[in-house]
């Protein structure tokens, strides 16, 4: 188990919805963010920022 520095789950997974984003024309961007949660492990305060910032973009 390696260990990372706090926030880098949700860089990581920041970046991973924009690269979905950009290269798989995704429609529904709930599901993306429930993926990305599962994937990256994030907390209930980091998912809900992503959520956010997958709406908001």
């Amino acid at each position: 188990m390696t260990v990372q520095p706090k926030g880098e789950d949700l860089r990581k997974a920041v970046k991973w919805v924009s690269e979905k984003r950009k290269y798989e024309h995704v429609k529904d961007l709930k599901q993306l963010t429930a993926d990305a949660c599962l994937k990256f492990n994030l907390s209930p305060r980091d998912a809900e920022f992503l959520s956010r910032f997958v709406t908001e973009n």
